[in-house]
Parts: C-alpha cells; structure tokens; sequence
C-alpha cells in the first residue's frame, strides 16, 4: 500500500472520529439542556427546597433574590430576575399573598410552572383584615410548606418523585424534633405579653400561646409617629412587658426608645427571613429557629 493511499485512510478515520466526538458533545449538551431548574423567590423558599432536592441529578435550584433581599412586601423584578425565571422549569413561591410582583412574573413567562408553598395553610389577617404571608416563620406551617413544595414539585418532575418525597420526610422529621423541642422549652414560660417589630410573627406567636400586644413598626421603614410611641410606651408600662423583639435585618432606633423609657429589654428575635450565600445552608432555617429559642428562653423566663 503507498504513503498516498495509507495518508487517506487515516485521514478518513480521524474524520469519523471527530465527527463521533462531535455527536457525543451535542448529546452531552442536550442532557444539560433538559436539566430540571428550579428558581426560588426568597431564601425561606431556597432553603426548604434544596433539602427538597438534596442529591437529585439533574435538578439544579437557583435562588431569583440575593439571599439578604429579606421579605417581598414591594419587590420589583430587574432584568437578572427575568433571565432566571426564562430558564426555570419550576418557581417555588411562599404564596399567601408575599410577592406582588408575581403577576408581572407570570404575564412575562406565561408557561412558568408556579409552585404554592403556602397551599391549604390557613392565613391570619391583621386589624385592616389584611392576610399575613409570614407563615414560614411558625415551624408547623414551614412543615407544611415543605409538604407543599415536595408534592407540586413531584407532579412537575415526576421521574423523580419518590425522591422529592424522600427528602421531604427526612427534612420534615428535623422540622418535627426542632418544634417539640421550642414547645417543650416554651409552652411554660412565665410571661406570654411581647412587643415584636413588625408583623412577622403572628404565626409563630399563635404556635407557641404568645400574646403580641403591639407591633412598633406595622411596615419596615415606616417608622411610628409620636402619637404611636406614646401609646406603645403606655401600654408596656400598664401590662408591665418585659421583652421588646427586633430583627436583625432592621433597625432598632423605636425599640431603643421605648425600651429607654420603660426599662423593658431588647432582644433580637430572626424571622429567617435572610441568609448567607452558601451552598450546605440546608440547616439555616433550624439553626436560625434554636438561636430564637434561646433568646426566648433568656426573655421570657
């Protein structure tokens, strides 16, 4: 056989090869492509479902808000937000009223795949008859949620249902253990009368038998009048309360009035509301609540 005739044989099988590689990177690419992504609204929602989908293949989950964004009372979506929820194949909200900014969400992308977290969970309303959406901050709703979360994301995704469901139950049990251990701790505490910052934790007061006389601040940012203070202060001197809550995500300028003038304490109670960036925070929300209980515990003893 001549050089001539040796030099396109090989040449015709480095061909078939490349063009073999080629094929194989087009598959490859296909598999990321069909990938299950699931964007998050806010970081309660991130946490619940990365335990959710703990170790599943092909599902990636994506948090739309930067983790220290807080509550979505006013949110409005920037471009990033719009690019993440274009590539979701699901987006895990908490529902119950939280984000307003959901219906230019869906018009935007009308196939959006919404999960409810807050489903079937039975909304308190304040003094205007305005439903509350804090509902993650009271561990028995949160319990549900992660129900919530597990069962819609199963009916999207059902290729991996069980293990959603697996996840569930592991996570679930954690949630279980951390609320018999806050009942037991607080279902007995000597006072019950407390002052919060605003109106995160109306559910978790109505789990654990707490009386919220008054909430200092009814919207973050709007800070109270003269006239509101005065009444505060009045009320926590006649009903001799003890413990001023503020968040950490706030400041506390009104409670240290208050506080100043009445010889009550502040304590910082965290509605988890925000995190860190991290990729193994699947305990935050139960590391956040033990810290709560802990302060708890010191305030109301």
């Amino acid at each position: 056989m001549s050089k001539f005739v040796r030099f396109f044989i090989v040449l015709a099988i480095s061909t078939m090869f490349l063009a073999g590689c080629g094929r194989d990177n087009k598959q490859n690419n296909t598999a990321t492509n069909k990938n299950f992504v699931v964007v998050t609204s806010f970081y309660p929602m991130y946490i619940s479902t990365i335990n959710i989908t703990r170790d599943v293949p092909g599902v990636e989950v994506i948090n739309m808000t930067k983790p220290q964004t807080g509550c979505l009372h006013d949110y409005q979506l920037v471009p990033d937000d719009v690019q993440k929820l274009e590539k979701a194949s699901a987006f895990v909200v908490n529902g119950a009223g939280m984000a307003a900014f959901m219906d230019k969400a869906v018009k935007q992308q009308p196939k959006l795949k919404i999960v409810d977290a807050s489903k079937g969970i039975v909304l308190l309303k304040n003094e205007s008859g305005e439903e509350n959406p804090h509902v993650w901050v009271s561990v028995s709703n949160a319990i549900i949620q992660v129900k919530n979360i597990a069962e819609q994301l199963a009916a999207l995704d059902p290729a991996n249902a069980e293990k959603y469901k697996s996840n569930a139950d592991v996570y679930t049990k954690k949630l279980e253990s951390l609320r018999e251990d806050m009942h037991s701790n607080l279902d007995n505490v000597k006072t019950k009368n407390i002052i919060t910052f605003h109106e995160a934790f109306p559910y978790f007061a109505k789990e654990f038998n707490l009386n919220i006389i008054d909430v200092i601040e009814r919207e973050p940012g709007t800070e109270p009048s003269p006239k509101e203070l005065e009444e505060t202060i009045s009320k926590v001197k006649q009903l001799k309360v003890k413990a001023l809550f503020v968040e950490p995500q706030y400041p506390a300028k009104a409670a240290e009035v208050i506080a100043k003038e009445t010889g009550a304490k502040v304590f910082i109670l965290n509605p988890a509301v925000t995190g860190e960036s991290k990729p193994d925070a699947y305990d935050d929300y139960i590391i956040i609540m033990k810290k709560n209980l802990d302060v708890l515990k010191e305030a109301l003893q």
